[in-house]
């Protein structure tokens, strides 16, 4: 029986369809809260945006689930006397994917309808046939005929732009779409928190249900909400590469496919004992995962936790995504059902009593 009910993809639909740029997480923060209302006991935000529910509230030992809520934008760093606007990223934003896509920018008077602008095939010749994409040559044609009249619709330096798309399904067996990374991770959490209080699950702690913010410019929330919280563990969803697409090196980037289930990162920020723990418990469950490794740091919000508050036990279960920080990125739906029972069931085999020493 699918995990995912027709009221959680209502939820996931107008949740990923909403902007969520870098900075500027609160519209996003305010649907996700407005969803797990229901299956917490409280709920707490920081100054910079990161919130969190709380299920049995007021234990000794801390337990969070966690992903991110922002997603990779642009920002209006100059405007011609023209009237085309120049970029900078604000997170890892891709300016080869830019050229003809239709954008946001978001502004204090509303959003202003723009377009990443290129020149035509037709008046490119020799080495100009083949112009790359850099962040120095993309602009934004907001039809304007000059920088006062820009200026007079409302936009000024600093406003953020989000490429102008919606998620989707492909074959009925993907979801694809913008900003999967990572606000498919706060969708996981939150089915997380709905199975629990379905399924009527007295949990022996206190569970944070964190949704961060800052996470593509640095891990910035999750650092400023691990102290805020002093969690016991950590368990931290994120998404991954799937290598198994063209022009991807599988050797060097390691086999991940979409499909084969949840994927469990070896770093040195994991925790040994509770990764066994993570392990064990889809061996258990008969859910299938998938291996990655990652030498020095995961890159992800579990860096974050694991580091703060004098070392946090931490695992990362992360989604195999193709196509990240695009407007196509995709997600088969079966992996994200696995994700949110593997999490689900990791709760429910912690311990507060099992130690978790090195040796």
């Amino acid at each position: 029986m699918p995990l995912i009910t027709k009221e959680s993809e209502q939820f996931l639909f107008q949740y990923l369809d909403n902007a969520s740029p870098t900075g500027h997480e609160a519209s996003g923060q305010k649907i996700w809260l407005e969803y797990i209302k229901p299956f917490i006991h409280d709920w707490h935000l920081d100054h910079y945006g990161s919130l969190y529910g709380v299920i049995n509230p007021g234990k000794e030992f801390r337990v969070v689930i966690e992903g991110h809520s922002d997603e990779i934008s642009w920002m209006v760093n100059y405007i011609s006397d023209d009237g085309f606007i120049s970029v900078i990223r604000n997170g890892g934003s891709d300016q080869s994917i830019a050229p003809s896509k239709r954008v946001n920018i978001h502004t204090p008077k509303g959003i202003v309808k723009g377009i990443f602008g290129w020149p035509a095939i037709h008046m490119r010749k020799g080495n100009d046939t083949n112009l790359m994409a850099t962040v120095e040559n993309i602009f934004i044609d907001v039809g304007a005929k000059d920088k006062a009249e820009v200026e007079k619709m409302g936009v000024h330096i600093g406003n953020v732009i989000t490429y102008e798309d919606s998620l989707m399904k492909l074959n009925n067996k993907y979801y694809t779409g913008r900003a999967l990374d990572n606000r498919m991770g706060g969708f996981c959490i939150a089915e997380v928190a709905r199975l629990l209080k379905k399924n009527k699950i007295k949990l022996p702690y206190s569970l944070y249900i964190v949704n961060s913010v800052q996470e593509e410019i640095g891990l910035r929330g999750a650092e400023m909400i691990a102290e805020t919280i002093k969690p016991n563990i950590a368990i931290v969803t994120d998404v991954t590469h799937d290598t198994h697409t063209p022009m991807v090196k599988t050797k060097d980037q390691g086999s991940i496919r979409c499909g084969n289930g949840p994927v469990i990162c070896y770093a040195p920020a994991v925790h040994n004992k509770l990764q066994s723990l993570l392990v064990k418990t889809a061996e258990k469950k008969k859910i299938e995962i998938q291996r990655t490794a990652a030498s020095r740091s995961t890159g992800t919000d579990t860096d974050a936790f694991a580091y703060s508050n004098g070392g946090v036990p931490s695992v990362l279960i992360s989604l195999p995504l193709r196509y990240m920080h695009t407007t196509v990125e995709t997600a088969k739906i079966s992996d994200v059902e696995a994700v949110i029972q593997l999490i689900y069931e990791l709760l429910r085999a912690i311990d507060p009593k099992m130690s978790l020493k090195y040796f």
